[in-house]
């Protein structure tokens, strides 16, 4: 009878248990409806109502009005310029259909795979976009302004860029990243927090291709790597012969050499208001490097006692090399007096050797101005610039502006669809020739962000677009770092960044020479 009870007491109390528990999954279940039913009045409540129509286009930041994008993009997410509106709501239609909404309290974010179906859905068509805000409880729906979606797509899984502190004396912490295009995925390649006192730069892909991959590295553990599928190489950062390091790569269209400068480097600050710091070389010499043999080639023409030699760059039929020019000065006290123009010089791949003479392309100093970072774009079609008052050292001149030159008729123009006031500086092409990267400080003046555009076969540029962010209110107002020498890459770098600071730290570099 003991065991009896207690089996009926067992049964009572499981019952019981049974019973709370239902009646809790009840409760939880009338509760999760109840908040869902709350979000969703909650949301409803925020869409648009009576909203009053306003003859006017919506300050929006960042300013993707009139943009050309291409396929494949993350979402263009944006908010209002001014921090006064409660709520933002977007509706973006396509006119070969499609639809994506977005609401927020201070950016309009939308899904990723709704933007990217709406997109691909209306390649070579319009986007149109319907903005409304509210703000003390009032509802304004402005003006439609489109969104244009390049029948060309763009040919790069992403782009890679150095991001760094504003400093002048020390690195902080700085690195070279990677991001990809159709999501906002960044993750660093190198960061100088695996070695410290670190510097990692003038970085360049093969035509894009990051198969072959180069930077250099500053610092006491000081180097030149080159990638090579897979196999890294660690340069001695400074050939004697040559009196100064590797610097400001670029690449043989047939990957069987690397253009580089050799320069003695120095800064300098200004005591004026609006001009703050100013690099310029001691020396500087051209050199093309072979890296199957490790040898240096050098020519007279390219590493003259009275000019300053800088920034080369091959053809894409790899036939020419371009690079900028100036008569060396007496510096720091002549520093404006330094002003470079654009030249070029033959080049046999077969043999390596360079041609007799050297031409002038671009004559800067003629119109008392200063060409750096020449681009070409590798269909041939055309050569990017940036010009300014003096140096070559772009980043901090704000004058400086985007300038193209025809390779077929020789003719250059100031590309005034992608300048702004404030300094538009380095850049490079996507593989097709059809857009540009490029850094500009249009945004406050003080730090430089990467810009996007599209550029035509007759040379036209569209509207250049801000790099997307998931909350570009967020992360640019919180960014205490500047982009730099930003390039497109076909696919993700591969890179063993943990394995590559054991590297560098070693100290183990391979030895360069000459040829005769």
């Amino acid at each position: 009878m003991k065991g009896g009870r207690t089996v009926t007491r067992l049964k009572e109390q499981a019952g019981r248990r049974s019973s709370l528990l239902g009646a809790a999954l009840a409760f939880g279940l009338h509760l999760i409806v109840f908040v869902s039913y709350g979000l969703l009045t909650a949301s409803c409540a925020d869409r648009p109502e009576n909203a009053v129509k306003a003859d006017a286009q919506p300050d929006i930041w960042p300013d993707y009005a009139g943009v050309t994008i291409p396929e494949g993009i993350a979402p263009l997410n944006f908010g209002m310029a001014d921090d006064g509106f409660d709520r933002i709501d977007v509706v973006v239609r396509g006119t070969k259909g499609g639809e994506v909404h977005a609401n927020g309290a201070d950016c309009a974010q939308f899904d990723e795979d709704d933007w990217r179906a709406l997109v691909g859905q209306n390649l070579g068509a319009d986007l149109t976009v319907t903005v409304s805000t509210k703000k003390d409880g009032r509802w304004t729906q402005w003006r439609d302004f489109p969104i244009h979606v390049s029948p060309h797509k763009l040919d790069a899984w992403g782009l890679t860029y150095r991001r760094i502190a504003p400093g002048y004396e020390v690195f902080s912490h700085m690195g070279l990243y990677q991001r990809c295009l159709a999501n906002f995925e960044e993750e660093a390649i190198m960061e100088n927090t695996h070695v410290p006192g670190m510097c990692v730069n003038c970085h360049t892909s093969h035509q894009t291709d990051p198969e072959r991959f180069v930077f250099h590295v500053r610092g006491d553990h000081g180097a030149t790597m080159v990638q090579t599928d897979g196999r890294r190489e660690w340069l001695k950062a400074s050939n004697e012969q040559l009196g100064g390091a590797m610097v400001y790569p670029y690449w043989h269209p047939s990957g069987s050499y690397c253009a580089f400068s050799t320069n003695q480097t120095r800064q300098g600050f200004h005591v004026v208001k609006d001009e703050r710091i100013e690099v310029f070389d001691l020396k500087s010499d051209v050199l093309v490097y072979r890296p199957a043999t490790h040898e240096i080639l050098t020519d007279s023409l390219l590493s003259t006692p009275d000019w300053s030699e800088n920034t080369p760059v091959f053809s894409p039929d790899g036939r020419t090399l371009y690079f900028i020019t100036c008569r060396q000065q007496d510096y720091p006290i002549h520093f404006k007096d330094e002003q470079y123009n654009l030249c070029c010089i033959g080049f046999d791949p077969e043999s390596g050797h360079f041609g007799d003479h050297v031409d002038t392309l671009f004559n800067a100093a003629a119109q008392g101005k200063s060409l750096t970072w020449p681009r070409p774009s590798y269909d041939g079609r055309f050569l990017l610039f940036t010009l300014m008052d003096y140096g070559y050292f772009s980043i901090w001149h704000e004058e400086s502006d985007q300038w193209l030159m025809d390779l077929q008729t020789m003719e250059a123009r100031p590309l005034d669809e992608l300048n702004s006031p404030r300094a538009d500086s380095f850049h490079n092409w996507s593989k097709d020739s059809r857009w540009v990267v490029f850094t500009s400080r249009r945004g406050d003046g003080l730090y430089s962000h990467l810009y996007l555009a599209s550029i035509g076969p007759d040379g036209t540029a569209t509207k250049p677009f801000l790099l997307p962010q998931r909350n570009p209110r967020r992360y640019y107002g919180e960014s205490l770092y500047s982009f730099n020498t930003p390039d497109f890459t076909l696919r993700p770098v591969s890179f063993d960044d943990y394995a590559a600071a054991r590297e560098i730290a070693a100290d183990q570099r391979t030895e360069t020479t000459v040829a005769e």
